[in-house]
């Protein structure tokens, strides 16, 4: 697993051991990162259970502005420090372990809000249409903002609330992999 491209392309990331934690495919990244970018440049990015923290790095190592990492587990918020030291970008990078739910609460009270946001939660819990739901709810998806899902559900359905907040829904299949970009109706 490595940066793809930008200021620290190629620097290979730490990942964690076992499996707890499945990182994003490179090739399921590369298709994410061609459909945006064009659009990452001075960006707020959220990466939402984040893991290795692959997905927000490779969004500041191609100009985003800041980016936060938001994971529950320990050992995932120690090799996200890890990487974004090894990579350059920790002076862009907030790393806080947190279940996701409170992070949401808590943005929401605070009035923050992001650009990008990267769902990548485990398969199993299939909770990647919900999590989409409470960001919209929340008021963290800027206008023209974009969630982007991944998951291993073909049929994925996002509730009305989120449909109706939606300029675009595209779909992209990469093996056994689904990825939702969901982009937010301008203001």
């Amino acid at each position: 697993m490595r940066i793809i491209t930008g200021k620290a392309r190629g620097i290979k990331l730490n990942t964690l051991e076992g499996t707890a934690t499945r990182p994003t495919a490179e090739v399921v990244k590369e298709g994410v990162f061609s459909a945006i970018q064009f659009e990452l440049e001075g960006t707020k990015v959220l990466d939402l259970f984040a893991g290795s923290g692959q997905l927000g790095l490779e969004a500041l190592s191609r100009g985003a502005s800041t980016a936060v990492f938001v994971d529950c587990a320990a050992d995932a918020v120690e090799i996200i420090k890890q990487n974004a030291k090894k990579t350059g970008l920790q002076a862009g990078a907030r790393i806080i372990k947190c279940e996701y739910g409170e992070y949401i609460k808590n943005c929401s009270r605070l009035g923050e809000s992001f650009d990008f946001i990267f769902v990548d939660p485990p398969y199993a819990d299939r909770i990647a249409a919900e999590v989409a739901k409470r960001l919209f709810k929340a008021g963290l998806v800027n206008p023209c903002g974009v969630v982007i899902c991944e998951t291993d559900q073909a049929d994925l359905e996002f509730p009305d609330e989120v449909e109706a907040r939606l300029e675009s829904k595209r779909v992209y299949r990469y093996g056994k992999t689904y990825v939702y970009i969901l982009r937010s109706k301008a203001g």
